[in-house]
């Protein structure tokens, strides 16, 4: 009983410093035509009222006491806890006035109700601090105005439920805008690491083979004009490419869905990537299995885990030859191997960079698995495991 009573204990604690600490909602705007057309409308509501209503008591003054709260409703969302604190605050010292000065009932006009708009937007704009402190006042404003002006215990339970309802629909609607937020906020950081991750593995590939090309071109200028117009051949090629696809990515950019008609990349590009790099290292590409209907998800990632491990290999591997690229599917799985045969050297290099940490998140995302390092002989290794139908 102890112990259920300590936790108890802590969890309100805890729930008291989340509530404390919690900052201001955002994007609260600071006045909007509504605030001026309400404005509008009770001016003359709280003239007509001071002056038609027969048992007004101190006419003049509660007049001007209300007027001058209405510039209270202007800057509740920019103030939630001020304007609060003035207006309920303002309530409580007319209701005091009032007994002290023998009317027996709180002196002001019933037109200043409009007060318990401030108790939703301190709700809704206010920080914690500002909602706690906020509560403590209206409660105070509250128990002053039953203890002078009682009419019932009914009469106390409505508007009591009646000041609930309020900090409920403020409560509510925070927390689903926040919600909202939130949710949108997830979305568009998703969609950044999608574009950083195809911005990576497209581009960092091209440029790479270019960069391959271009240098093998300079060597052999002089010795074999005709090699180095093929490099350049090659080059004017990548950049073509690199060019098409970073429209595409653009074009998903502004369009939206019309640039997901564009062609995904599957696994029959992977061949493209062999000739796209050329000379040394060359890259072996070989497929087995029955690689037909399977998910475009899964030919995609395929693809840009090949890309990747081949860039990775043209760039780090120290004097390979050759890279070995399999793809091999059953009825289950598909398996992608990267193989190169470049020197073995210490530690794990590449392990942290991004574009492992990208293959392998593409891999997780689908339900499969990524491991790279080196390989058992030499060089460095990736294996690759898809799901062919449903994440597992």
């Amino acid at each position: 009983m102890a112990a259920r009573a300590h936790y108890a204990g802590g969890v309100i604690t805890q729930t008291a410093r989340t509530l404390w600490a919690e900052p201001r909602a955002p994007g609260a705007p600071a006045r909007v035509w509504r605030d001026w057309a309400l404005v509008a409308v009770l001016a003359p509501t709280a003239v007509l009222e001071g002056v038609l209503r027969p048992d007004v008591a101190w006419r003049p003054f509660v007049l001007v006491v209300a007027l001058a709260l209405l510039p209270t409703l202007l800057w509740r969302r920019t103030h939630p806890l001020a304007m609060a604190a003035i207006g309920f605050g303002t309530g409580t010292a007319l209701g005091v006035a009032g007994f002290v000065g023998g009317l027996g009932e709180s002196a002001g006009l019933d037109t200043t109700v409009f007060i318990v708009l401030l108790l939703y937007a301190l709700l809704r704009w206010g920080s914690g601090r500002e909602i706690v402190i906020g509560l403590g006042i209206v409660l105070v404003a509250f128990v002053v105005g039953v203890t002078i002006d009682y009419t019932g215990v009914l009469d106390t339970i409505a508007a009591f439920v009646f000041l609930i309802l309020l900090v409920l629909s403020g409560a509510t609607v925070r927390f689903w805008t926040t919600s909202q937020t939130r949710a949108i906020d997830q979305v568009r950081l998703r969609e950044r690491e999608l574009l950083a991750r195809e911005l990576h593995d497209t581009v960092a590939h091209h440029v790479s083979a270019i960069v391959v090309r271009a240098q093998a071109g300079r060597v052999v200028a002089a010795s074999d004009p005709a090699a180095a117009v093929e490099a350049l051949e090659v080059v004017e090629a990548e950049g073509s490419r690199t060019l098409v696809e970073m429209r595409a990515m653009v074009g998903a950019l502004r369009e939206g869905e019309a640039a997901e008609l564009a062609p995904q990349r599957g696994i029959a590009d992977i061949e493209r990537l062999a000739d796209g790099v050329g000379g040394v290292p060359r890259v072996e590409v070989h497929f087995s299995g029955d690689l037909d209907d399977l998910r475009p998800s899964v030919g995609a990632a395929i693809y840009r885990i090949a890309q990747e491990s081949i860039t990775n290999a043209v760039r780090h591997a120290r004097h390979a030859t050759c890279i070995d690229v399999l793809v091999d599917a059953d009825a289950e799985w598909v398996r992608l191997t990267i193989r190169d045969d470049g020197e073995q050297v210490a530690g794990v290099p590449g392990t942290a960079s991004y574009g492992v940490v990208g293959m392998r998140e593409r891999a997780t995302l689908l339900g499969g698995s990524l491991e790279a390092g080196p390989g058992p002989d030499r060089g460095w290794a990736v294996d690759a495991l898809l799901p062919r139908t449903a994440p597992v």
